[in-house]
């Protein structure tokens, strides 16, 4: 099945289109784009730069994909958007590529969810199954987790991770890095708890989401610090899978401190 391109289209010379692609009216496709079977632009979407799409993806109305990175330090070198399959992007949406000073690079994995005026910024390393609910807003050189979900509005800072199946919600302030099924809320983000929900409707057992709550707990006490509670972690909790995906996630450290409870309530 060949491509459906509506005639006020503009498909730029050097553009590749899969099987089956279909560009709507007043939308603009770059040079080195690269669409996926199946990719549909509804209307006025614009994909720019060394962009390629994975099959299946929809874009939406006025979302700007591709377009240089907004940093200041960009002096026009060639940088890339890697976007997966089966994603959502809706109205308005900005999805930059990467810089010189990281790995040149801005990924994102399959079946994620962008819901209308959310930012991905350059050099973001993005999972599968996420969701951006609108307005969210993620600085650059971000990296989050499979199936981490972010509520409207939220702001994450430069340089910050958030583990898979965490939650942030709407309106958070996020300048530390989320441990995997975490909640964050609030400005500035504080963490307040685990994402049960979410650790069930992804199918994380019983005695799993049990041993994260116990593992959450010790080590968030407040008894000792971060880094000592890791290694005073009871062995029937160390050898649980969802523990060792937060002990890892510890372990990795990066540019941020990790986000924490405020208080004592939270540990429940």
């Amino acid at each position: 099945m060949s491509s459906n391109i509506h005639a006020s289209a503009i498909v730029e010379e050097g553009a590749t289109l899969g099987q089956g692609v279909e560009i709507g009216p007043f939308c603009h496709v770059g040079p080195r784009a690269v669409l996926g079977d199946g990719v549909r632009l509804l209307s006025h979407a614009v994909v720019a730069g060394i962009t390629t799409i994975g099959a299946r993806t929809r874009i939406f109305p006025f979302a700007s994909i591709g377009h240089e990175p907004q940093d200041l330090k960009f002096k026009g070198e060639e940088t890339t958007l890697t976007i997966g399959t089966d994603c959502v992007i809706r109205e308005g949406v900005t999805m930059n590529p990467g810089t010189a000073g990281d790995n040149s690079r801005t990924t994102i994995g399959d079946h994620c969810v962008f819901l209308a005026n959310s930012h991905v910024a350059h050099d973001c390393v993005l999972g599968s199954h996420i969701i951006f609910s609108n307005g969210v807003m993620v600085a650059g050189h971000c990296k989050i987790d499979d199936y981490a979900i972010l509520g409207g509005g939220a702001g994450v800072h430069q340089f910050c991770r958030i583990g898979r199946n965490a939650f942030v919600g709407g309106m958070a302030g996020v300048e530390n890095d989320i441990i995997p099924f975490g909640v964050a809320l609030g400005n500035r983000a504080y963490l307040g708890g685990l994402n049960l929900v979410g650790m069930k409707r992804a199918g994380i057992g019983r005695n799993d989401i049990h041993a994260a709550r116990a593992a959450y707990k010790h080590l968030f006490s407040g008894s000792l610090p971060l880094a000592e509670a890791v290694g005073t972690l009871p062995e029937e909790l160390t050898g649980n899978a969802a523990v060792k995906s937060i002990v890892e996630f510890i372990k990795a450290g990066a540019d941020r401190a990790l986000c924490t409870p405020r208080n004592r309530d939270e540990l429940d």
